[in-house]
């Protein structure tokens, strides 16, 4: 047997305050050390924030100067990858022993990218993935990634990779990151409905991987954005959701809901090879004479420039 243990942390972030989030990871630092973990997953956009119920003062057709103001104060509670957020998460897992896989909102130059960090349990920070579809208004304010960050990692839990919330429902994705032979798929969200828990049962039991899904829970907006669209009283804003689940489909922890907390589950990577004795998605159960996916994985960056190329003109 291949006995390891994983977990979902599930907390809100604080929106006006990226370092008052970093805290309140660390509030949970020996919660996490007695889970014994190998790997640990934490929500989309958890340090950065999801701005839920904002429009950045966006319309069809034009912007306004607060929106603007809004995109900028959320632009300078996102984090760089070199920043200081990402050294303190380095050394929790370090103190923990365990893999971090982690929701940020990262940013590069003007642009934000919605990004999930992998952290390794010696500290380096191993790989992130960015996001590659922004849902519906989250276009505004989120650029999109491409196919060059779509890591599979080995790590002590198994090998490990990540889908952030709705990239979930991108079915040609789900098939790519099947064929890079995943343990355990890791689904940062925010979404709380009832719905994604069916979805995270189903990813589960058709890729025949463990899952851990690990969404924010916020109890309820401020004042101001409670009553800018209209948020009933007394009613989360983020309910939470967070769950780990067999390659059988089978809840193995949670889903927690309204309040934050720690969940775990003790998991048999040998359930893996069972599993897939009669269904194994991109092996013996596809049909690639029939069906064929082609993934461009190569950096597609906005500009770039080879000097090697050039041809001097003459004086």
């Amino acid at each position: 047997m291949k006995k390891r243990t994983i977990a979902a942390l599930q907390l809100g972030s604080e929106l006006s305050n990226t370092t008052a989030t970093v805290d309140k990871i660390l509030s949970y630092e020996q919660q996490i050390q007695d889970s014994d973990c190998d790997l640990l997953v934490l929500p989309e956009a958890l340090l950065g924030g999801y701005p839920k119920g904002a429009n950045f003062g966006t319309r069809v057709g034009y912007r306004t100067e607060k929106g603007r103001d809004d995109f900028l104060h959320y632009w300078e509670q996102a984090i760089d990858i070199d920043g200081p957020e990402v050294s303190v998460l380095s050394e929790l897992a370090i103190s923990c022993k365990t893999c971090i896989v982690i929701g940020v909102i990262e940013r590069k130059g003007s642009s934000l990218y919605c990004t999930a960090l992998f952290i390794s349990a010696d500290g380096e920070l191993a790989a992130l993935h960015r996001k590659l579809m922004p849902t519906a208004s989250e276009r505004l304010i989120w650029a999109q990634g491409d196919g060059s960050t779509l890591p599979v990692l080995e790590t002590h839990a198994g090998r490990v990779g990540a889908a952030i919330c709705w990239e979930n429902y991108m079915p040609l994705l789900r098939t790519a990151m099947y064929a890079k032979g995943m343990d355990i798929w890791c689904a940062p969200t925010v979404d709380d409905r009832e719905i994604w828990q069916s979805s995270m049962r189903h990813i589960a039991y058709e890729g025949r991987n463990f899952l851990v899904s690990a969404c924010q829970y916020l109890g309820s907006p401020s004042d101001q954005r409670a009553q800018e669209i209209n948020w009933p009283k007394n009613k989360p804003f983020i309910r939470g959701g967070s769950v780990i689940i067999s390659p059988m489909g089978e809840v193995l922890a949670g889903p927690l809901y309204d309040q934050e907390g720690l969940i775990s589950a003790e998991i048999d990577l040998d359930e893996i090879i069972r599993a897939r004795y009669d269904l194994d998605p991109v092996g013996h159960y596809s049909r690639p004479d029939i069906f064929k996916l082609l993934v461009d994985e190569s950096v597609r960056p906005p500009y770039s420039s080879n000097a090697a190329d050039r041809q001097s003109k003459p004086e």
